[in-house]
C-alpha cells in the first residue's frame, strides 16, 4: 500500500512537472519595444500566472528559468511611441498598472506599380467581398486559445531573399495604402510553404487581396498568416508540426510576381517576424 502511494505521489509529481515544462521551455525574446515590436515586461514571480491585457486584448504571459512571470506584448504599428501601460490581474482578481515605454523606429517607404487598377482602386463588386474577407481575416488574427505555444522561436517558412520587409510604408501607383504588415520571401513559383512552428490551422481561404491564404494558431495570441499560395495543402481544425508544408508559394492575389508574404500576429498586432526568428535572416544580396 505504501509502494503504491509513493509511486501514486511521484506520478503526480512528474505530471506536474510535465504540466509546467511548457511555460519553463519557452525562451523570452529581446525586448523591442517599438511600433510593429514586442514589449517584454517582467512581473512577479509566483505559483500562478497572472493574466495581462493591453488595450483591453489578453496578452502571453509566460515563465523564465527563474520562475519570473513575463508579459510578451505586441504593439501595432500604430502605437505612439512614449508611455503606455499593461493591465495586470493576479489569481485573487485584483488589478495593477505596469507602465512601459515605447521607442520610436524608422521605417523605410515603398513604391510599387501594379498593372491591374483594381488592385489598387478596387470596383464597387469588389469591395462588397473585401468587406467580407476582411472581418474573416481580422477573426483569424485576432484569435486566443489558451494554450501556450511550443516555442517562440520561429524558423522560416521559406528559405529565399527578403523582396519586401516589415512596416514599409507603400504607395501602390503613387497612391498611399496600409504599412506593410509582414515579410516578403522570394521563391519560385511551387516552392514548398513550411510551418514555422507546430500548431492548429484556424482558417484557410482566397481572398481579393491576400490570394490563397493560411492562418496558424500557436497558442496565447500568437497567429500566423500565409499569403498568395498557388496551393493550400491544409484544412481548418488540422493540427501541423513544425516543418510540415501546408502550402506552396504562387502569386494569388495583388502581387508583382512570385513570393511568399509571412504575418505574425501577437495579441492582434502585426509585429516583425524578424524579433521571433531562431536563426538571424540570411545576408541580403547587395543591390
Amino acid at each position: 500500500m505504501k509502494a503504491n502511494c509513493t509511486r501514486s505521489l511521484f506520478g503526480l509529481l512528474v505530471g506536474g512537472l510535465l504540466y509546467l515544462s511548457p511555460a519553463l521551455a519557452l525562451q523570452l525574446p529581446e525586448n523591442h519595444a517599438v511600433p510593429g515590436g514586442i514589449a517584454v515586461i517582467k512581473l512577479a514571480g509566483g505559483n500562478r500566472a497572472p493574466r495581462a491585457f493591453f488595450k483591453h486584448k489578453p496578452v502571453m504571459v509566460i515563465s523564465d528559468d527563474k520562475g519570473i512571470f513575463a508579459a510578451l506584448v505586441g504593439l501595432p504599428l500604430t502605437t505612439k511611441p512614449g508611455q503606455q501601460t499593461l493591465e495586470v490581474r493576479d489569481a485573487s482578481g485584483k488589478t495593477r498598472q505596469v507602465t512601459f515605454t515605447v521607442t520610436h523606429r524608422d521605417y523605410q517607404r515603398q513604391y510599387i506599380t501594379l498593372k491591374n487598377k483594381r488592385m489598387v482602386n478596387p470596383e464597387k463588386r469588389d469591395m462588397v467581398r473585401i468587406g467580407k474577407e476582411q472581418k474573416r481575416i481580422r477573426k483569424a488574427l485576432a484569435n486566443w486559445s489558451p494554450t501556450l505555444p511550443e516555442t517562440l522561436q520561429l524558423d522560416l517558412p521559406v528559405k529565399g531573399p527578403v523582396s519586401s520587409t516589415f512596416g514599409l510604408r507603400r504607395f501602390f501607383n503613387k497612391q498611399p495604402r496600409k504599412p506593410h504588415s509582414g515579410l516578403d520571401l522570394a521563391a519560385a513559383e511551387g516552392t514548398p510553404v513550411k510551418a514555422p512552428s507546430g500548431g492548429r490551422i484556424i482558417d484557410t481561404g482566397k481572398f481579393f487581396f491576400n490570394g490563397n491564404t493560411v492562418f496558424i494558431d500557436h497558442g496565447e495570441g500568437l497567429v500566423t498568416m500565409y499569403c498568395h499560395l498557388s496551393r493550400i495543402d491544409v484544412k481548418p481544425g488540422q493540427r501541423v508540426k513544425r516543418g510540415a508544408i501546408i502550402g506552396a508559394v504562387g502569386k494569388t492575389g495583388r502581387v508583382t510576381g512570385p513570393h511568399l508574404h509571412w504575418s505574425v500576429s501577437l495579441n492582434d498586432a502585426r509585429i516583425d517576424p524578424v524579433f521571433l526568428l531562431r536563426e538571424p535572416l540570411p545576408e541580403q544580396p547587395a543591390h
